[in-house]
């Protein structure tokens, strides 16, 4: 969202929660919520070792997330350009692999 100026902020903002609100009526929504940037991200290796940072592909993460249940592919299409053209930037798809623990 950084394209975004920052007088247009809180109208980009409203535009999304209306699309999740759209999505939680349709009984589609999950969860999701915003990155908060303000809290350094740290990796854990498997011994407990904490390093300040982040993977170098992921360094400027920026905006937030947003977990839909679909049952098809062209749904969760259709769902991202509704939330893309709210928030004026384009969305990464990504689909969860199931896990029957989960």
């Amino acid at each position: 969202m950084g394209h975004i100026a920052a007088e247009d902020l809180p109208a980009v903002g409203e535009a999304v929660r209306v699309v999740i609100r759209e999505a939680k009526a349709a009984g589609v929504y999950v969860f999701g919520g915003g990155v908060d940037e303000g809290v350094t991200p740290v990796m854990v290796a498997s011994d407990g070792t904490i390093k300040n940072g982040t993977y170098p592909e992921t360094e400027r993460l920026n905006g937030g997330f947003c977990v839909l249940n679909v049952p098809m592919r062209e749904e969760a299409v259709a769902w991202a350009a509704k939330i893309a053209a709210a928030c004026q930037c384009a969305q990464e798809l990504r689909q969860f692999g199931y896990d029957p623990e989960s």
